[in-house]
């Protein structure tokens, strides 16, 4: 599992453009937008490559200028599969 957030600058006149294709887009969810064309995102994905990426194709929509991100975290779901609990 693999959660992200990003803060997006796009230019305000595709900013309804812009969310539309977020929406569209899966693993993608959209947080908050403000009319000066900033959108705060989370994106989570199964595995690290895909959340990579998701952070290309959102560079390459049309109108979105930047693309930063905030926060990230993952965990290794095989990792966690081979811990066995054991009661003493």
């Amino acid at each position: 599992m693999n959660i992200s957030s990003a803060i997006l600058h796009v230019a305000p006149l595709r900013l309804e453009e812009v969310c539309s294709a977020l929406r569209d887009m899966p693993g993608i969810e959209i947080h908050a937008q403000s009319p000066e064309g900033k959108v705060v995102v989370t994106i989570e994905e199964n595995h690290t490559n895909k959340s990579a990426d998701s952070y290309v194709a959102l560079h390459a929509i049309k109108g979105v200028m930047s693309v930063a991100m905030v926060y990230q975290y993952s965990d290794d779901e095989s990792e966690s599969a081979d811990i066995e609990e054991v009661e003493a």
